[in-house]
């Protein structure tokens, strides 16, 4: 369900004396490994990242000697050291700490799952997750991506965007019909969002994955700024939307409005 991660990652970067091109495809090789290719080959690499099998060789030697990719001389793997990559994002934020115990509470009244997520490109990104105890079929951690248009924390996010910079990551975005309720086309999309902006809420009924049901709102900080989101999922077969929107949405308004007193002014 997530988007390729080699797209998008140096769209908008240009050469400059300020670019390190080296590092930037260090990156793209990094990025390459994901949970549709937790292994991979030279060939594969340099194939997924436009590399040069030379280029992607000295790469991965470099990330092997530093620790975070091994190898058995044919295939390549990162290691749990890139998680350090990924903890020094969530470690300069230490709200979301403070958030966790809001999180676990909201699960705790509504039986259902909760996360929180920020918007990278196309994508949003988890960087918090409470799990219910229910089984569900998406498997969903920090870290995980998912295409912003089509999920309840993306388009509260996209809502607070400019329309000239919504209106162009709208015409940058792959179409794909993850379900049959999936919207594709722009007018569609676009009076969705702007729905999800006139009431500082967005639910989404199994247009990402059947059987998935999500209700999002913003995390407002103290200077009135959208920082990220807070969602709450459920399977559509025991969740309505009418509860959703009835009993869980009051739930969430409390707790995005108390984990956004505790954010900073920034």
């Amino acid at each position: 369900m997530a988007t390729d991660p080699t797209k998008d990652v140096t769209a908008t970067a240009k050469p400059s004396d300020s670019y390190v091109q080296s590092f930037a495809r260090g990156l793209e090789v990094i990025r390459s490994f994901s949970a549709q290719a937790p292994q991979q080959t030279l060939s594969e690499v340099a194939s997924r990242t436009g590399l040069t099998r030379a280029g992607a060789r000295r790469i991965l030697l470099t990330l092997v000697n530093l620790g975070y990719v091994e190898s058995d001389g044919r295939l390549f793997r990162p290691t749990a050291r890139l998680l350090d990559l990924g903890f020094a994002y969530l470690s300069s934020l230490p709200i979301w700490n403070l958030a966790e115990p809001v999180m676990e509470d909201l699960v705790e009244q509504v039986r259902e799952s909760s996360s929180a997520a920020v918007l990278d490109g196309l994508d949003v990104v988890y960087v918090l997750r409470v799990p219910t105890h229910k089984i569900m079929s998406t498997n969903l951690g920090i870290g995980s991506r998912l295409p912003a248009f089509w999920t309840s924390m993306g388009r509260v996010l996209l809502a607070t965007l400019p329309d000239g910079e919504l209106h162009e990551r709208l015409a940058r975005v792959p179409r794909v019909r993850y379900t049959s309720r999936t919207a594709m086309d722009d007018q569609t999309l676009l009076e969705r969002i702007h729905e999800v902006r006139r009431q500082g809420w967005c639910l989404i009924n199994q247009e990402l994955e059947e059987g998935l049901i999500s209700i999002a709102a913003p995390l407002i900080n103290r200077s009135g700024k959208t920082v990220a989101a807070l969602n709450i999922s459920g399977q559509a077969n025991r969740t309505s939307e009418a509860q959703m929107r009835d009993e869980f949405l009051p739930a969430l308004l409390a707790a995005a409005q108390a984990i956004g007193q505790r954010m900073p002014r920034t």
